[in-house]
């Protein structure tokens, strides 16, 4: 099968647009093109520096104010309002 696009293909393919778009409007074509690559360059590079923050944030540990049990400890259960603290019924 070769080689799909060869230099005659892309000449032909230069002249066709040529012939569509005029050649008033491929400056502004081509700088429109540009702007658009470069917005896209910028928000590519802004989001591989987010994802970077994101990453190293996520693997620093996260402090809370609340204080941790300590090991072996057993949460305290509440009591309710109908039993006497030593767990019989009023």
């Amino acid at each position: 099968m070769g080689n799909a696009l060869q230099p005659a293909h892309l000449l032909i393919l230069l002249l066709i647009i040529l012939l569509l778009f005029g050649a008033a409007k491929l400056p502004a074509l081509a700088k429109s093109l540009g702007q658009s690559a470069r917005a896209f360059k910028g928000e590519m590079k802004a989001m591989k520096e987010d994802d970077a923050t994101d990453a190293a944030t996520s693997a620093a540990p996260v402090v809370t104010s609340e204080a941790a049990p300590q090991a072996g400890a057993t949460p305290a259960q509440p009591q309710s309002p109908s039993t006497n603290p030593d767990g019989s019924r009023q």
